[in-house]
């Protein structure tokens, strides 16, 4: 799963990543399903051990173009995980009270507590893709943003917050197949919108928008993931084996037994 993270100040280049990959479970679907059960249950396990250990939290973040599977990510990735230790934050257009602060002030509202996992669909990286390419802020806002953003997840870091990003990298064929399936599936209706033609018309850009961001925000205390993302199973178990390992890595431990309590009997 290394192989997905961009290095500090590597050069991206989506072209070069294969959103068709499946990194060794070609014709494999059955054992990829059967892995991602499997990290499925020790996930649960470990979100109920960041809970008691209440030392530390987790934030992910998950930015695709549209149709890239966020939702389906969350919906699968978390299956069975109990929902009180894990919230979903989303972030709209900001509202009057949003805009009269700085970017990151709601943002920062939404950050996980101790011994809870947030997950952002869509996030503060909104104000260096949207922002940028539908030329809602003139060009210095948004290359400032890298920088505020990257100090505000170092921030984050620093007082117990693992940071795990994943970009989930589908092709233009992949959206248009997707986009042409919510039209066909009257339980999908709802998820076609308006915006998503013009936006298709503005691939490129948003590409490029995905690439730097990725360049600029991809660091050792947060970085970024490149997930292919084509094939949705493959998805599933890629996001889950890194968060797995990352969990893994926290060395979280059950808290001991009270002093007041060890001689306590039960009647």
């Amino acid at each position: 799963m290394q192989s997905y993270r961009v290095r500090p100040g590597e050069q991206v280049r989506l072209s070069a990543h294969d959103p068709d990959s499946t990194d060794g479970f070609d014709g494999k679907k059955k054992k990829a399903l059967a892995a991602t059960r499997e990290l499925t249950t020790r996930l649960e396990r470990l979100q109920e051990l960041l809970y008691a250990d209440h030392r530390r939290s987790v934030l992910i973040v998950l930015q695709a173009i549209d149709a890239g599977g966020k939702d389906g990510t969350i919906r699968h990735v978390f299956e069975g995980v109990n929902p009180q230790g894990v919230r979903v934050a989303r972030f709209g257009r900001p509202t009057p009270e949003e805009s009269a602060h700085d970017f990151l002030w709601r943002v920062h509202r939404q950050t996980p507590e101790k011994g809870e996992i947030t997950i952002f669909n869509r996030s503060h990286y909104e104000e260096v893709l949207v922002v940028r390419v539908e030329k809602l802020a003139p060009r210095s806002t948004w290359l400032r943003h890298y920088r505020q953003i990257n100090d505000f997840e170092r921030s984050l870091t620093e007082e117990g917050t693992l940071i795990l990003k994943f970009f989930l990298h589908i092709s233009f064929d992949e959206q248009r197949k997707r986009l042409e399936a919510r039209l066909r599936d009257r339980t999908k209706y709802w998820k076609f919108s308006s915006a998503d033609l013009p936006e298709r018309k503005r691939w490129p850009a948003y590409q490029r928008a995905f690439e730097e961001m990725l360049e600029k925000t991809s660091t050792p205390y947060a970085p970024w993931y490149v997930i292919p993302a084509n094939r949705k199973w493959f998805r599933n178990l890629s996001v889950s084996r890194i968060l797995v390992e990352a969990l893994d890595g926290l060395q979280l431990k059950w808290p001991p037994l009270p002093a007041d309590f060890r001689s306590t009997v039960v009647p």
